[in-house]
């Protein structure tokens, strides 16, 4: 078979040679090799005309184009099966799109023009692959970029709520839309935006990581620029405008005047008192207010809500005069007193001196809270100043119309301690009737250096009313006065020179303090605790005492213990004395011995001479 595939080629190239033989004139075999057609021999084919060539490369120029890749293009769409679309962009084959592409033009049909990206030009089975999601995400970039730099406004669909704000779609690229950036107010439901197309304004791109951020509150915002210009240089005070509530808070309401925000102080809502400006307005609502004041700027606005209405006080009636009664809510407590509101707008002071008779004064909490009824009478009224005080007391008998016949001088009550002072106790008697026990009146015998030490707050004391001031409402009471002194009895019983038997209860500088009962206390100076042996008595020994000194008014004592054994030394020494001299004068010679022992003597003298 080789043999035979061998002889048929060289045949052919034998006929070959012989053709050209022929019809071939001679010519130099340089010049033959040289001119020869290799191509043609080598192809077999006969070579095309040059004129004919450069007319089929116009063609392929004018009617197909140069598919290179990431290249985008427009392509027509040539059939649509149930899940591709066969687009036709121009180049030697189709391309095919998956229909999951255009789900955003559920519309798409045969002829219609469609921007594609050239991803491959021909993949391993040599067909052309094509992108319509690339294509749109291409020039939505270039899109976007071009409003970024130009400043354009843009159309986009808000698909969707997301942390912080909106997604919003932007020539298919998913933008952030910030909820500060939703409108000039403050948006509380973002919700409401949802599906809806708006006009946008792209204010930031981060090329790096493909965000884009845009704003719709900067469209609005020129615009109000330039109302809010108008609107203040009209402002003026006293004008009456209309405004929408943009923000409510603890201290105040905002309100938008149309691009200018205005304050309304929560004092100036209202003329009753509140404790919210929610109590008084909503969100969004629309009220008229008034201009009360505002800077050289004219950028900080005070606006004013009950100034558009009639002040209370002038609209109140004649029915109100000092010394009627009147019903009322409490609405502010204060330490000196509470207001209450007798109608909307209208308060008067209940000082806490006018809600007890009792002199001794308390917190206004001690008698009313907030939110109480109450009935007062009208004590004062002052339409010029606004300013009305009232009274509940006075709703009550004054206790101190039959004060002497309740509480005359010398009679004897029960009474709760209620305050102390440095020099005595204040007790109630009764709601609006306090006494005053001084200090020295608590006690016969105990020497108190403050009331403290006698009783406590709330204590009840038998007391006895020692003076009466009816005009000065004054009253003084004593507490020892209801029972009987016993220092009259112990006036008799520690009497000078008296002796009792006691222990030293404690040693002071100046001496010693002894015990004789619960009420009498003595004091032992330091030379009278001397004992007999010379030694000074200690704390605790027991010894007898001797009253040296005894002063009911002043309730003091002194003792002495020296002077036990010292009078009794004083007297044994008079004795002494006194029997010296009785042996000296029992001694003393007579007269008639006197003479008997002068006359021995002469005797004597007289025998003697005799001798001599």
């Amino acid at each position: 078979m080789a043999e035979e595939k061998t002889t048929t080629e060289d045949t052919q190239v034998a006929e070959v040679a012989q053709e050209q033989k022929v019809e071939t004139p001679k010519q130099d075999p340089k010049e033959f090799l040289q001119n020869f057609d290799w191509d043609k021999y080598e192809e077999g084919i006969e070579r095309v005309d040059e004129s004919k060539l450069e007319e089929f490369e116009k063609l392929v120029a004018e009617n197909f184009v140069d598919t290179a890749d990431e290249e985008v293009v427009t392509g027509t769409v040539t059939h649509i099966t149930d899940r591709e679309a066969i687009i036709d962009i121009n180049a030697k084959s189709e391309g095919v799109i998956s229909l999951n592409e255009f789900r955003y033009n559920p519309g798409l049909k045969v002829g219609d023009k469609v921007e594609v990206l050239i991803d491959i030009r021909e993949d391993k089975s040599g067909q052309l692959v094509l992108s319509h999601r690339k294509a749109r995400t291409i020039q939505a970039w270039d899109r976007v970029n071009a409003a970024h730099d130009k400043e354009e406004v843009v159309t986009g669909f808000v698909k969707c709520r997301t942390k912080g704000g909106m997604i919003v779609d932007i020539f298919g690229i998913e933008a952030f839309l910030p909820g500060s950036q939703i409108d000039v107010k403050p948006i509380r439901d973002y919700d409401q935006y949802v599906g809806k197309t708006m006009e946008f304004k792209v204010v930031k791109i981060n090329h790096e990581f493909k965000n884009v951020v845009v704003s719709h509150k900067a469209l609005i915002e020129a615009d109000i620029e330039e109302q809010k210009k108008e609107i203040i240089s009209q402002l003026e005070k006293g004008q009456v405008l209309e405004g929408v509530v943009k923000n409510i808070t603890s201290y105040g309401v905002f309100i938008d005047l149309g691009g200018v925000d205005g304050l309304i102080h929560i004092t100036d809502l209202s003329w009753s008192r509140i404790n919210h400006p929610n109590e008084v307005v909503e969100l969004d609502q629309k009220l008229n207010v008034v201009i009360l004041d505002f800077d050289d700027n004219k950028s900080r606005i005070q606006l004013g809500l009950k100034q558009l209405e009639k002040h209370p006080w002038e609209a109140l009636g004649d029915e109100f005069k000092v010394g009627d009664k009147v019903k009322g809510k409490v609405v502010v407590i204060a330490d000196y007193g509470a207001f209450l509101e007798v109608a909307e707008g209208v308060e008067g002071l209940i000082h806490v001196s006018e809600m007890s008779w009792s002199t001794h004064l308390r917190s206004a909490q001690d008698f009313v809270k907030v939110g109480d009824e109450l009935e007062a009478v009208v004590l004062t009224l002052d339409r010029e100043d606004r300013k009305m005080s009232l009274g509940i007391k006075q709703l009550t008998p004054d206790p101190w119309t039959d004060i002497t016949s309740k509480y005359p001088v010398g009679s004897k009550h029960k009474g709760i301690v209620r305050n102390f002072t440095n020099f005595g106790v204040f007790v109630e008697l009764e709601e609006g009737i306090d006494g005053l026990i001084y200090i020295s009146d608590l006690s016969w015998t105990k020497k108190i250096k403050h009331p403290s030490e006698f009783v406590a707050v709330g204590d009840t004391l038998e007391v006895e009313v020692l003076e009466l001031d009816v005009e000065g409402r004054k009253l003084s009471l004593g507490h020892k006065q209801t029972t009987d002194n016993p220092w009259d009895k112990y006036e008799k019983e520690f009497a000078l020179g008296t002796e009792h038997t006691a222990s030293i209860t404690e040693i002071v500088d100046k001496g010693a303090v002894i015990d004789f009962n619960k009420d009498i206390t003595a004091f032992v100076p330091q030379r009278h605790m001397e004992k007999e042996d010379g030694k000074k008595l200690a704390k605790g020994e027991e010894a007898l005492f001797k009253i040296i000194e005894f002063n009911k008014e002043f309730k003091r004592v002194v003792a002495s213990h020296t002077s036990i054994f010292k009078e009794e030394e004083q007297r044994n020494v008079k004795a002494a004395k006194k029997k010296a001299a009785t042996s000296a004068e029992e001694s003393k010679p007579t007269l008639g011995d006197a003479n008997e022992q002068l006359q021995a003597l002469k005797d004597k003298m007289e025998a003697g001479s005799k001798k001599k």
